[in-house]
């Protein structure tokens, strides 16, 4: 009875373990992908006016640009996707 609930006990010990850790793997990532905002929004923010224009943006458009920035403000996807 004991071995049954041991084993038992370890299956769902395991299973614990893996979703604390797929919720930390989870919360890094999320962490990692705000540091790359933060960081695209900085770099943005240095050029200027006209490197902005030469890009296609405006200073108005930054923080959307880097929130989405798979989804060009015009309606163009920035990795070759079509929305």
């Amino acid at each position: 009875m004991s071995t049954t609930y041991g084993a038992i006990g370890s299956r769902q010990t395991a299973a614990v373990t893996r979703r604390v850790s797929s919720f930390f793997k989870r919360c890094l990532s999320a962490y990692h992908e705000r540091l790359e905002r933060q960081r695209l929004r900085a770099t943005l923010h240095d050029l200027s006016d006209r490197e902005l224009l030469d890009i296609g943006t405006s200073r108005g458009e930054i923080d959307y640009v880097a929130s989405n920035r798979v989804i060009d403000p015009r309606g163009i996807c920035s990795e070759g996707w079509n929305v």
